[in-house]
């Protein structure tokens, strides 16, 4: 027993990365499923009390602290578990946001896909375990709310959102020139010339069309996504381990199957050598360029904090917790293009490239049945939609929803037992769709 935790604590670092995979963080049938409401923390008593009983402790280590119904507790507290780095919002004041709730939201009714029967979108919240939301319309809050684990003074996991971040930062620099796309990940980064990274453009990185002889097989104790897991954790290793120690050392040796560019396949190693390209290009860790460009910028109300390896190196893929109000800020910039209070903080260029989508023939090799015709490009997911729609997408429902053409942006923290968004999206998809249309027609 021994040898299990240290990979269970392990996986943690992954599963804030994962996003799109069939593997549950849940080990009982969705029969005996606690509901949102059961399942609420509060309800449930973690961690109250001083100190709290035994029997409601969530602590480190421990191999159990991302199962549910203990994750919609643990989603809010990364940073009591895990090491950690700012990303600063500086010193200046916050911006404001402006509100105009609509009480009317609640009652807008659609149909999940593949059901025939209606449901409202209060009822959706529920059912997809929601943690936090916030609707904005012509750059106003319409909708918010905030319950379970997380309240306006709180941060919540934004799992693989983070790619999202890493894959703005390096089409801020792409656009900007000063990275080029085209350039061989080996002229930038020559400890990966004699990986399967070595030939593979940073394009191709940025989109996740790599070629790589890597294996996310859960099933499989010797998949590689466990000597991944096991380097990056920043626990001490194991007595006896002689693998790569960190996120850098790890990419090192991931080998090349196949031809670069040729089938998009979601890999977290693209992120976190993303993550590199962008600090070697800028001499800048990911977190301090995220909060120089970013953060500092937009008139943040928190910092943010990203989850590191046991060399400091933040996770590039999935490692950051945010508050709600500030990732609608970054919903926000998206939808206007880089403008946020009238301040341009990068060509708009930048989302043009994003919200035009990827190669949605290379996107439809990896079969996602829930996003048919769907895209990938810089770390963003595009969706198929009479006009661009487009995404940034995380584990157990997290979202930064962009849809222009009804000048809204929808974002959702959640703790859903499943990890899989494609448990969630049958009911999330046509329920945003639901609140554009809404809206457009208001």
């Amino acid at each position: 027993m021994p040898t299990l935790l240290p990979r269970a604590f392990a996986l943690l670092p992954l599963t804030l990365a994962m996003t799109l995979t069939s593997v549950s963080m849940i080990s009982h049938a969705d029969d005996t499923r606690l509901t949102a409401e059961e399942s609420d923390p509060q309800t449930l008593g973690w961690m109250q009390g001083f100190p709290p009983p035994e029997d409601k402790l969530i602590r480190q280590p421990s191999s159990d602290f991302f199962s549910f119904p203990k994750l919609r507790w643990t989603v809010c507290h990364i940073r009591e578990l895990m090491p950690t780095t700012e990303v600063s919002r500086g010193i200046g004041a916050p911006s404001k946001l402006s509100y105009a709730l609509d009480k009317n939201i609640d009652a807008i009714t659609f149909t999940p896909t593949g059901s025939n029967r209606s449901m409202t979108w209060r009822q959706s919240l529920d059912a997809n375990y929601t943690d936090g939301i916030m609707i904005m319309h012509h750059g106003k809050v319409v909708y918010e709310r905030q319950n379970g684990c997380l309240n306006e003074l709180g941060k919540h996991a934004v799992m693989s959102m983070t790619k999202s971040m890493t894959g703005l930062l390096a089409e801020i620099l792409v656009t900007e020139g000063k990275l080029d796309d085209t350039a061989l990940v080996a002229s930038i980064i020559p400890e990966l010339a004699n990986s399967g990274f070595g030939d593979a453009t940073v394009r191709q990185v940025m989109d996740m069309t790599t070629a790589l002889d890597y294996s996310e097989d859960y099933a499989d104790p010797n998949a590689d996504i466990w000597k991944y897991s096991k380097a990056a954790s920043p626990l001490p290793k194991p007595k006896g381990y002689t693998g790569p120690d960190g996120y850098f050392e790890y990419l090192q040796t991931v080998r090349k199957k196949g031809e670069h560019g040729s089938a998009f396949s979601y890999q977290t190693i693209n992120s976190d050598t993303l993550g590199w390209i962008i600090s070697r290009t800028t001499g800048k860790a990911v977190n301090d360029l995220l909060s120089e460009r970013i953060w500092q910028k937009i008139g943040a109300e928190q910092s943010a904090y990203m989850t590191v390896d046991s060399k400091g190196t933040p996770f590039a893929g999935g490692g950051i917790s945010a508050g709600l109000h500030d990732m609608a800020r970054i919903g926000s910039l998206m939808l206007n293009k880089g403008i946020i209070d009238g301040k341009r903080l990068f060509p708009a260029a930048v989302v043009d490239k994003i919200e035009a989508g990827g190669d949605k023939a290379v996107f439809a090799k990896a079969d996602y049945k829930q996003l048919t015709n769907g895209s990938y490009k810089s770390m963003w997911w595009s969706y198929d939609n009479p006009t661009p729609v487009y995404s940034a997408r995380g584990v157990h429902g997290q979202r930064i929803y962009v849809d222009p053409a009804a000048d809204m942006v929808i974002v959702r923290f959640a703790s859903h037992p499943d990890a899989s968004n494609g448990k969630n999206d049958p009911t999330s998809i046509p329920a945003f769709r639901a609140v554009a249309n809404y809206l457009i027609k208001k």
